[in-house]
C-alpha cells in the first residue's frame, strides 16, 4: 500500500532558473553547476535509496520501535487532516494556490476563506451526491452485499467512471466550470542514468527526506498491520523501500513513500495483499499508455469526495486519545503534541518533535522511576507496596526499600533522595546535626542519644533493579557507609545474576574485596536480622 509522494527540493546556495530550468552556483567563489530540476530529483531519490539500503544492511529498521502507539496514531489523525483539508478546495470547486513551507494548513484554510463566496455550486453539489452515495454504499449497501457475496462492490471505480462518463457527456466543465483532471500525458519516460555528481550535493538533504518517508510509511504499516491483526517487519520495509528508490531513480521518479489516501482507498475496497498492489499497479500502467485520456473530463471534486469518504477510518482513531488520557498522560501528552504541530506546524515537524518528546518521557522516567516501601503481610513471605495495600504491616526498626529500573550515573542522585524520604531518615544530616552538637562541647553517646533514629536497618529490594553501572555501585557503597556513620545496618535482597556480576566486577575492582551483604530473597533478610540484631 506504498505510492510515490512528491517531496519539494532545493539545493542549499543555489537556484533555479523558470524558463531554463537550470540548477545554478549563485554564491562568489563557488564553482559553476547546471543541472535541471528532474536530475536534481533523481539524484535525491537515488540518495535516499542508498540510505535506506544501507540502514537494511545495519538493521536500523529498529527505529520503528520509537514509534509508539500515540505517536502514530496522532501522527496518521494529523495527516488525515492536511488530507483533509487539501480537498476542501476541490469539494467547493475554489481555485486557490497550492501552500508550500510551515504553516500551509493554516494559509490554505485562510484562502478558502477568502474565497468562499467563489464557491462552484454545481461542483459542491457533484461532490455531495458523490459522498451520499459512497457513505451508503459503506454504511448500507456493503455490510449486505458481504453477506451475499465475498467480492466487495467497486463503488469508487463506478464513481470514477461514472463521474467521467457524465462530465464528458453532459460538458460540465465547459457549462458549469467544474474543475476536471486535466491532460494526463500517456507513456513511461525513457531510462536515463541519475547524475552521480549530484550526489554529494545531496547527501545532507536526503537524510531529512529518507527518514521522514521511511516513518510516513512505516507509521501507515502500523496502522493497518493493527487493523487488520498481521506483522510487519520494519528492516524489510527498509530494503523494499530502498531498492524501488534506486531502481525508480532510473526513471525519473521521486523519493517513494506511503500515500495515506490511496492506502486508505485500497484497504476500504477490500485490498488485503501484495495482489492488490500488483492489480492496481498494472491499471495504473495501463491508463499511463492507452487510456489515460479517457478520465480527463472527470471532476475533481469526484476524486476528492472518494478521498474525504476514505478518511473516516483515520479520524475514527482519534477516539484512541480517551483511552490514552485515562491510561497514561505522558502518552496523551505525546499525542496532543505531535497532533497538533503536524496540523499547524508541518507534517515532518510534527513527526520530529513527538519523537524527542517520546524519548524525552523515556529518559525522564529513567531518571526517575518508581519506588516504594514494601510492607510485609502476616503470616506469609509476601512484601507489598504500603502505599497501595492495605493488608500489609511495618516490621518495626526495619524499612525494605523497593527500587525500579536502572541506577547509573544518570539518577544516583535521585535514588539518594527518594531513599532518604521513603525511610525518612537522612544520615548526611543526622551526622551533621552530631558535629555541631560537638562543636558546641555537648558529647554524644551513640548508644543513648536522643538524637540516635528508631531505623535499625534497612533492605533493599533489588528484584526490579534491570540494570546498574559502575557510578550505581559507587553510589550503593556510599549510601552504606553513610548509614553505618548512624548505627544503621544496609542491605540487599532479590538480587539478579546480571546486576550481582556487576557489582561482583566493581567491587573486586575498587574495593578488592565484596563488601555487600547480599541475601537470596526479603525472607531471608527479615530471619537473619530476628535472630542477630534482635537476640543481642
Amino acid at each position: 500500500m506504498t505510492g510515490k509522494t512528491v517531496t519539494s527540493y532545493s539545493l542549499p546556495h543555489y537556484e533555479m532558473s523558470s524558463n531554463t530550468t537550470d540548477v545554478m552556483s549563485n554564491l562568489p567563489g563557488e564553482h559553476l553547476y547546471t543541472y535541471t530540476p528532474m536530475q536534481v530529483a533523481t539524484a535525491v531519490t537515488l540518495m535516499v535509496g542508498i540510505y535506506q539500503i544501507v540502514m537494511y544492511i545495519f538493521h536500523l529498521g529498529i527505529m520503528s520501535t520509537l514509534l509508539s502507539e500515540p505517536l502514530v496514531n496522532s501522527f496518521t489523525t494529523g495527516a488525515a487532516v492536511y488530507v483533509l483539508i487539501s480537498q476542501i478546495k476541490d469539494l467547493l470547486g475554489l481555485k486557490i494556490p497550492k501552500q508550500k513551507g510551515y504553516f500551509k494548513l493554516i494559509f490554505t484554510l485562510v484562502d478558502v476563506f477568502k474565497e468562499i463566496q467563489n464557491t462552484n455550486l454545481a461542483a459542491v453539489i457533484v461532490s455531495l451526491i458523490t459522498i451520499i452515495c459512497l457513505v451508503c454504499n459503506n454504511e448500507l449497501l456493503k455490510p449486505w452485499a458481504s453477506k451475499k457475496c465475498s467480492m466487495p462492490i467497486p463503488i469508487e471505480l463506478i464513481a470514477v467512471v461514472s463521474g467521467t462518463l457524465i462530465s464528458r457527456y453532459f460538458c460540465l466543465s465547459e457549462k458549469y466550470n467544474i474543475q476536471d483532471v486535466g491532460d494526463i500525458p500517456t507513456g513511461l519516460p525513457a531510462p536515463e542514468i541519475p547524475t552521480f555528481d549530484l550526489l554529494h550535493l545531496v547527501a545532507v538533504d536526503s537524510i531529512a527526506i529518507t527518514m521522514v518517508s521511511y516513518t510516513i510509511t512505516i507509521s501507515m504499516a502500523l496502522i493497518f498491520a493493527q487493523k487488520l491483526n498481521y506483522k510487519i517487519n520494519s528492516n524489510q520495509e527498509l530494503l523494499a523501500m530502498g531498492l524501488s528508490n534506486v531502481f525508480g531513480s532510473f526513471f525519473s521518479c521521486m523519493p517513494v513513500s506511503a500515500s495515506l489516501s490511496r492506502s486508505l482507498i485500497q484497504q476500504t475496497v477490500g485490498g488485503r495483499t501484495q495482489i492488490a498492489s500488483i492489480i492496481s499497479c498494472l491499471i495504473l500502467l495501463t491508463i499511463l499508455l492507452w487510456i489515460g485520456p479517457f478520465f480527463e473530463p472527470l471532476p475533481r471534486c469526484v476524486l476528492a469526495s472518494i478521498i474525504v469518504v476514505a478518511l473516516k477510518g483515520m479520524f475514527q482513531q482519534a477516539s484512541e486519545f480517551k483511552k490514552f488520557w485515562k491510561l497514561n498522560k505522558y502518552d496523551a501528552s505525546i499525542w496532543i503534541v505531535t497532533f497538533l504541530i503536524v496540523v499547524i506546524v508541518n507534517i515532518d515537524i510534527g513527526l520530529l518533535m513527538g519523537i524527542i518528546m517520546s524519548l524525552a518521557i523515556i529518559l525522564l522516567q529513567s531518571i526517575r522511576p518508581y519506588t516504594c516501601l514494601l510492607g510485609h503481610i502476616p503470616k506469609t513471605d509476601l512484601y507489598l507496596d504500603m502505599s497501595r495495600f492495605k493488608a500489609v504491616v511495618e516490621i518495626p526498626g526495619i524499612k525494605m526499600f523497593h527500587y525500579c529500573g536502572t541506577l547509573n550515573f544518570a539518577n544516583c542522585n535521585h535514588f539518594k533522595s527518594e531513599l532518604y524520604r521513603l525511610v525518612g531518615v537522612n544520615p548526611n544530616k543526622v551526622i551533621e546535626r552530631r558535629m555541631k552538637l560537638r562543636e558546641k562541647g555537648i558529647y554524644i553517646d551513640s548508644q543513648d542519644s536522643e538524637d540516635k533514629p528508631e531505623l535499625l536497618c534497612i533492605i533493599m529490594d533489588m528484584s526490579a533493579l534491570s540494570y546498574i553501572d559502575s557510578s550505581g555501585v559507587i553510589t550503593l557503597h556510599s549510601v552504606i557507609k553513610e548509614f553505618e556513620q548512624i548505627e544503621v545496618h544496609f542491605y540487599f535482597a532479590n538480587c539478579t545474576s546480571p546486576i550481582f556480576e556487576t557489582i561482583k566486577k566493581c567491587d573486586l575492582y575498587l574495593h578488592g574485596k565484596l563488601t555487600f551483604k547480599i541475601f537470596a530473597t526479603i525472607q531471608d533478610a527479615k530471619i537473619y536480622l530476628e535472630k542477630e540484631l534482635y537476640m543481642r
